[in-house]
């Protein structure tokens, strides 16, 4: 009799494990859907970005794959990123090389947030991995500029076409390397700073719903 009450109360408690992991996975799945439609619709407001080529915009639709990395982990975050971009991509009817590069970024962005937080995750850890974020953010930009990004764009725009957009802003730049090395990879730092600050805005108040408590 003993063993049968243990048996029984021992399959209530793996039964309740599995439906709280259940939960957990439904809960997750839905949290990175709605944060990518969210990103999906930030990424269309796109502003002129300030001392830049005119072929480089501005947006803030990186800030929901922070919360959903800090939220859910960084799997949840570049899930985003990826789901916002294909959105992007099938509305435009094209892939194009602005959805390659953001993925790439937003990628690195939240995934290295993410990773770090999950170690340390006090306020301070999460200020310390979104900074560390940004700066590898920023730091990636170069290499997937140079290797990745802009020879796509060297098929519809001619590299001294892009080298002279950059030189119209500072004459003295004499090649795109220099110029994504002076331009790029300050202003990806600064677009990934405006996106801690938003985080860290309404991450508290949205705490309890992205992670399925009550208020």
């Amino acid at each position: 009799m003993e063993n049968t009450a243990v048996n029984s109360v021992t399959e209530k408690e793996h039964k309740g494990v599995a439906v709280s992991r259940q939960k957990m996975a439904v809960r997750s799945i839905a949290v990175t859907g709605i944060l990518a439609g969210i990103a999906f619709v930030l990424q269309l407001i796109e502003i002129p970005a300030l001392f830049m080529p005119s072929f480089i915009k501005f947006d803030i639709s990186d800030f929901p794959a922070l919360l959903g990395a800090f939220a859910i982990g960084p799997v949840s975050g570049i899930l985003i990123e990826l789901i916002k971009n294909l959105l992007h991509t099938f509305m435009s009817g094209s892939f194009a090389v602005g959805e390659l590069s953001n993925f790439l970024l937003g990628a690195v962005f939240a995934g290295v947030a993410g990773m770090i937080y999950r170690f340390n995750k006090t306020k301070k850890g999460a200020v310390l991995a979104s900074v560390i974020g940004a700066v590898c953010m920023a730091a990636a930009s170069y290499p997937f500029n140079v290797f990745i990004v802009y020879p796509v764009y060297y098929n519809f725009m001619p590299k001294e076409t892009i080298l002279a957009a950059y030189q119209a802003i500072i004459p003295s730049m004499k090649s795109v390397e220099q110029s994504l090395l002076m331009f790029n990879v300050p202003f990806t730092f600064v677009k990934g700073m405006i996106d801690v600050l938003l985080t860290f805005l309404i991450y508290k108040p949205l705490s309890p719903i992205l992670h399925g408590r009550r208020a």
